[in-house]
């Protein structure tokens, strides 16, 4: 009959379904060239240089 929520949900039910829902922080890691931080998996944005070879 249309979109209506056929049950209630708590707040805290709601508040346990969201708990999972937070931003985790980025893992960094040492630019080997410049050492500079950078995301793992990331070209460095400072030198450019990725697994030991300048991409940009």
């Amino acid at each position: 009959m249309g979109g209506v929520p056929t049950k209630h949900h708590t707040r805290s039910k709601t508040g346990r379904r969201r708990s999972h829902h937070a931003l985790k922080l980025a893992n960094l890691a040492v630019c080997p060239e410049c050492k500079h931080p950078v995301v793992s998996h990331r070209a460095c944005p400072n030198c450019g240089h990725y697994k030991g070879k300048k991409i940009k």
